[in-house]
């Protein structure tokens, strides 16, 4: 038996209809008055409401073994590779009883979650080196079984999400920052992307820094304008070439000692970057199409990798994204999402403006002379609008 301080309540996917109710119910109660004072101090047989979503689990069981601390490098399908505390990674499976339980996520694990792991054998010398997915069959017989099992997810602090097919999609956890790449060219300048993944970083906790890449292939002073507007803000941002050398090293030192994630549009440069930052990382990168000058998917998962030298740290390599959307975010809540919109909120005619079409809007004032820049604005309208930023 496990302790009681092991388990815990949790909410359960709706997997089955509220049963249907029978069509003669009223006139079967006025029939017989006897029938239906007993069913006043009958006993119920189904939980009380539609169907119990309630459920223990208990975390962990004695008799599943051992647990380990360790934390997702990255996804392969149904499969996590993790790394313990002594540095051996073990590719592992999730308990089928996460599985049901009740979650707005795509998946119960991401990349960067700190989770509790039962191995599968005593010792675990073996580590995981290929990055391919294990195989489950290979002829008639089952061969490479995962190592362990994620049986428990710490709480997340420090998350990157977005709305995917009306789900949210936890790219990372666990995280301290969010570097924000984009190209100065091949692909084009997006600033309302900028805009939605500094707010992105803002609602998810994490301190913005954005990276413009590519610096090398145009003029970097006609960009000294969006550069002083995030600095403006507070938000860090840095010309780069990973061509060149240039901000590199600046970008190293704003990596050493934190957890970062790179995350933009693809062919923006990200995985070059993190070669340039680190040399021995291997990582594949690929050209611009010339056709739509749009990038190419390269990073197929994101993936937790550790820096070695001064200052250390991590970083998370994402795949590109050709479309970004905030995730459970309220029309009312994204006002908050703007740090530039703050000192002028509550001079509005109304506690409730939207800063849409009302009058006596400080916001909308403050747009008009100048004060908050239109193309934030503009972003803010998309956002409040729900309108998906095509990277």
């Amino acid at each position: 038996m496990a302790d009681k301080n092991n388990k815990i309540r949790v909410d359960f996917k709706k997997n089955r209809a509220k049963p249907p109710r029978g069509n003669d119910l009223t006139r079967g109660y006025k029939a017989d008055e006897a029938a239906a004072a007993d069913h006043a101090t009958g006993e119920r047989v189904r939980a009380k409401g539609d169907l119990s979503r309630k459920r223990t689990v208990t975390l962990p069981a004695d008799e599943l073994g051992e647990t380990v601390p360790g934390r997702v490098l990255r996804l392969f399908g149904l499969y996590s590779d993790v790394e313990l505390d002594d540095r051996s990674i073990v590719r592992c499976t999730v308990r089928r009883i996460l599985k049901t339980v009740s979650t707005d996520e795509r998946a119960v694990v991401t990349t960067g979650d700190r989770v509790r792991v039962v191995l599968a054998c005593a010792g675990h010398e073996a580590t995981v080196e290929s990055a391919e997915p294990p195989l489950i069959q290979q002829g008639a017989n089952a061969t490479r079984p995962a190592e362990g099992v994620i049986i428990h997810v710490e709480p997340r602090r420090g998350v990157l999400t977005r709305a995917s097919r009306n789900r949210e999609h936890v790219l990372v956890s666990n995280v301290d920052q969010l570097v924000v790449v984009m190209a100065l060219a091949q692909p084009e300048l997006k600033p309302h992307l900028l805009d939605r993944y500094v707010a992105a970083a803002i609602q998810g906790e994490l301190k913005p820094i954005i990276c413009l890449n590519k610096a090398d292939l145009v003029d970097p002073i006609e960009f000294i304008p969006i550069v002083g507007a995030y600095a403006q803000l507070g938000i860090p941002a840095v010309m780069t070439s990973a061509t060149t050398g240039l901000g590199i090293p600046r970008l190293r030192e704003l990596l050493a000692g934190r957890a970062s994630v790179f995350s933009g549009q693809s062919g923006v440069g990200k995985s070059s970057l993190l070669n340039a930052v680190q040399p021995d990382l291997g990582l594949r990168v690929r050209e611009v199409s010339d056709v739509n000058q749009k990038g190419q998917h390269t990073t197929v998962t994101a993936e937790l990798i550790r820096l070695e030298g001064d200052g250390g740290g991590w970083v998370v390599d994402t795949p590109g994204v050709r479309q970004f959307q905030l995730s459970s975010i309220r029309p009312e809540e994204v006002e908050g999402l703007f740090p530039d919109f703050r000192p002028f909120v509550p001079l509005c005619g109304f506690p409730d403006c939207t800063h849409t079409h009302e009058t006596k809007c400080a916001v909308k004032a403050a747009v008009r002379k100048k004060w908050i820049l239109d193309r934030r604005y503009d972003s803010y309208l998309g956002l409040f609008h729900g309108i998906a930023e095509e990277g």
